[in-house]
């Protein structure tokens, strides 16, 4: 099997960990989910959760690396109304320090890094 690519790699240990979590702190995941959504936060953080792990392990494998590459884009569209949500979130608390409150906001952007890093990884992968 052909290693990863650097960029792959990367997304993939991101996602892995980040599918990780869902489950070993699904409270964390489920304040951050928007509230418009119907139903029950905790489905929509399980479901997440294996979708990061879904593919966070496709982008390892060279077969599945481009689909990978490709829904990895396609969930850091998807997820950024719940980054949106906890930035909201903490701006109107009084619990969270000023510290916390630049931090949610400042981290809004880095959305784009990630979805051009999925870019960059799926442009690798070459043409299945």
């Amino acid at each position: 099997m052909t290693p990863p690519d650097s960029a792959a790699l990367r997304l993939a240990v991101l996602l892995l960990g980040a599918g990780t979590m869902h489950f070993v702190t699904p409270k964390l995941f489920d304040a951050i989910v928007p509230k418009y959504l119907p139903g029950d936060a905790r489905g929509y953080t399980y479901a997440s959760g294996v979708a990061e792990l879904a593919i966070g392990a496709s982008l390892l494998d060279p077969r599945t690396r481009r689909t990978g590459a490709t829904l990895a884009m396609l969930l850091f569209i998807a997820v950024f109304p719940a980054n949106v949500q906890m930035a909201i979130d903490w701006l109107r608390s009084d619990k969270i320090p000023m510290a916390g409150k630049v931090g949610v906001v400042a981290r809004l952007p880095l959305q784009i890094p990630m979805v051009t890093e999925a870019m960059k990884a799926r442009r690798r992968s070459g043409a299945v």
